[in-house]
């Protein structure tokens, strides 16, 4: 028996008090996005003179995700603006997966501390900065980076765990919400769109990072 819309929800209740169940839906909207240029709060300390990309070269992708606790949210990604479409094609498959989202807010929300961002488990992307343990610019500052649900899915190399409040999720053993595994379909959103899975690295293993470059 089909009842409902593809995506619906079917429950069965005395809706109406009348002592007979019935069968109900709850039914979430669907996907939404939108491609937008960047402003000033969505960038904030995040970018600065001498940056390799420039403000016009960014967009914020404002899009639909789920969170941990199955409610339907609007998030922002900034991102470089000839990615945009992809990363909004990979935020779609994310949310039909009904894949967990915990936050997604550009990192400017946090004053540009990616360890502020990280701890609060929160999905970002661009972020003028050094990479991590190095000087040179990382990929998040040429907006081709994004570190998804970083607190569940940390960055290890040897016994440093970062956040450091994600070393419990060094054991990728682990199902918590959010987490990303091999072969995933959050792996697999990303892949067909050409980018690529810190996680598969050798060392470090950087299991919250996708980047278009393998770096």
């Amino acid at each position: 028996m089909v009842y409902g819309r593809a995506g619906d929800e079917v429950y069965v209740g005395d809706w109406n008090g009348d002592g007979e169940d019935t069968l109900g839906i709850r039914r979430h909207p669907g996907f939404q996005v939108s491609i937008v240029p960047v402003t000033a709060a969505d960038i904030g300390a995040s970018w600065r003179p001498g940056c390799p990309v420039a403000p016009a070269g960014l967009r914020t992708v404002v899009a639909s995700h789920w969170d941990d606790g199955g409610n339907v949210r609007t998030g922002r990604v900034v991102v470089a603006a000839a990615l945009a479409g992809d990363v909004a094609d990979v935020l779609e498959d994310l949310y039909d997966a009904r894949f967990p989202i915990h936050r997604m807010v550009p990192v400017a929300e946090y004053g540009a501390d990616d360890d502020a961002s990280m701890a609060a488990n929160n999905t970002s992307a661009f972020n003028c900065r050094a990479v991590t343990g190095g000087s040179s610019f990382s990929e998040h500052s040429y907006g081709r980076a994004i570190d998804v649900n970083p607190l569940v899915n940390p960055y290890v190399v040897g016994s440093t765990v970062l956040p450091p409040a994600g070393a419990p999720y060094a054991d990728r053993s682990r199902d918590a919400a959010g987490m990303i595994h091999a072969g995933d379909e959050v792996v697999r959103a990303f892949a067909a769109r050409g980018w690529s899975w810190g996680g598969a690295w050798s060392s470090p293993k950087d299991y919250q990072h996708f980047s278009t470059t393998g770096r």
